[in-house]
């Protein structure tokens, strides 16, 4: 079949993140063109890598690393080959930067930020920001100046749809994309590489995938919609790591904002006046609502599972807690609504009692009627915290922090979501970075990178994305410029 290709390089990345940067720079720098698509407008760009904690992973041992993300995977293994590739380019990310003229500065405050100590090879984990200054999407800014001082071009508004591919052959010819409502057809002489994101704004996908979810939303990009698995499949590919997520913790969401926000007094380290509980629909607690998650996951009779979240969740607060200043910690330190969105929480947490983001109620039992649960049962469940808060220790969950009554009224619900930064699933790749069918075959001329597909099968270890991002991005790029040009 013949096509009137509208685009044209030898390497097509699908989005503009770390991933997509690590994957078109590469590609550039051994002397391909490369043409990247990206969903968001300008100024959107750079999915969750442009609003995460700005920490890349660089490891300090190949052994140490292989040993770590091996323990890590623990009964949900990956294969060998792929964990030493990991392993070997995760060690190379600072010299990488660095030698594009990047600052890599490992992060020197507390805590040092292993996620999982007591496991094997944990003493490889260093985490890298870009420059003396850490957050506020610095490394982002490299990441973002390293693709536009290159002859990169970057098609903004232009998501891909759908992979072309031959008939015969099965190679992956090039990207049909859209752009203004009309397809845009852009021809990849070598390879593509998709680099676009996970499913976190999907709700099928979270409905069909996410073990324990009704649904969840993310603190990060709100154009990551599932589009290189829907891609991906249709070519053939495999699919893995569906059920593995960097969640759930517990955040707002309202259909105004495109993103969630995070709740001051669920932050580990607040200790405002007043009390704060959360509950589920059957009006109970169900969790440590201080506990640190370990990136969603808990303990849970010798296993780490997704923290439980029975929805619909309700923070519930006192009038001292609620006047003490805003619920919302609205500070540009990561996360889509505090860098992107910048909604302006207000003081007092008015306006969005207003907008009924904030149900108030004059008793805990008109509270309770206000949000549909069941008044006498709010009523137990809120006098046995303050009798464990008067007794100095929490009978049911063990919680230690802000062990304070909800006495002073009225009092405040705020309807709590599942929420996540990143899902980890999506079509299945190789060491080489290649897409690869139920077979394990690879789909010629198809390779990925990032959170479309990640290594992390179970656990996560925090700044691991970013690091991968770079790492599979690499690889990916040098694999798919060695391809001969087929046209």
């Amino acid at each position: 079949m013949q096509y009137k290709w509208d685009e044209e390089a030898d390497v097509v990345v699908v989005g503009f993140g770390a991933a997509g940067m690590a994957a078109s720079v590469t590609a550039h720098e051994l002397g391909a063109s490369v043409i990247i698509l990206e969903k968001a407008p300008e100024g959107e760009e750079g999915g969750n890598t442009r609003v995460a904690g700005q920490g890349y992973l660089n490891t300090s041992s190949v052994e140490s690393a292989i040993a770590y993300l091996n323990a890590l995977c623990g009964p949900f293994t990956v294969p060998q080959p792929m964990v030493q590739v990991w392993a070997e380019e995760m060690c190379k990310n600072n010299e990488w930067l660095a030698s594009l003229g990047g600052d890599p500065q490992e992060h020197q405050h507390p805590p040092v930020g292993i996620e999982f100590p007591d496991l094997p090879g944990a003493d490889c984990v260093h985490k890298f920001h870009d420059g003396p200054t850490y957050g506020y999407s610095y490394t982002w800014k490299l990441f973002e100046r390293l693709v536009k001082e290159r002859p990169i071009r970057v098609l903004y508004e232009t998501p891909g749809r759908t992979l072309i591919q031959n008939d015969i052959t099965k190679e992956i010819l090039g990207v049909r994309a859209q752009r203004d409502g009309k397809d845009v057809l852009v021809k990849a002489r070598k390879g593509v590489v998709l680099t676009c994101g996970g499913f976190e704004n999907n709700q099928e996908m979270i409905r069909n995938y996410l073990p324990g979810v009704p649904y969840c939303y993310t603190s990060g990009s709100p154009y990551n919609e599932g589009d290189g698995i829907t891609m991906a499949m249709s070519v053939g590919a495999d699919l893995w790591h569906m059920n593995n997520y960097a969640g759930p913790s517990m955040a707002l969401k309202v259909p105004e904002v495109r993103t969630s926000f995070s709740m001051q007094a669920l932050h580990y380290s607040k200790q405002p006046p007043g009390g704060m509980i959360v509950v589920g629909p059957d009006g109970r607690r169900f969790t440590d609502e201080k506990f640190k998650t370990r990136h969603g996951k808990v303990p849970v009779n010798g296993r780490w599972l997704p923290l439980s979240t029975p929805c619909p969740m309700y923070m519930i607060i006192d009038h001292a807690h609620f006047s003490a200043g805003p619920l919302y910690d609205g500070h540009p330190s990561h996360g889509w609504t505090q860098i992107v969105e910048k909604y302006e929480w207000s003081e007092d947490n008015s306006k969005e009692l207003a907008k009924g983001w904030i149900v108030k109620g004059a008793s805990i039992a008109a509270l309770a009627s206000a949000i549909g649960l069941d008044p006498a049962v709010l009523e137990a469940t809120v006098g046995r915290w303050n009798q464990s808060c008067a007794g100095g220790k929490d009978t049911e969950f063990n919680r230690t922090l802000m062990m304070a009554p909800i006495a002073q009224g009225p009092f405040y619900a705020v309807e709590m979501s599942p929420s996540m930064l990143n899902t980890q699933g999506g079509p299945r790749r190789n060491e080489k970075a290649q897409i690869v069918r139920p077979d394990g075959t690879p789909i010629p001329r198809l390779y990925s990178s990032g959170e479309l597909g990640s290594i992390y099968s179970y656990l996560y270890q925090g700044t691991g994305n970013l690091g991968e991002c770079l790492a599979f991005g690499r690889v990916a790029a040098r694999h798919a410029v060695a391809e001969t040009a087929w046209g």
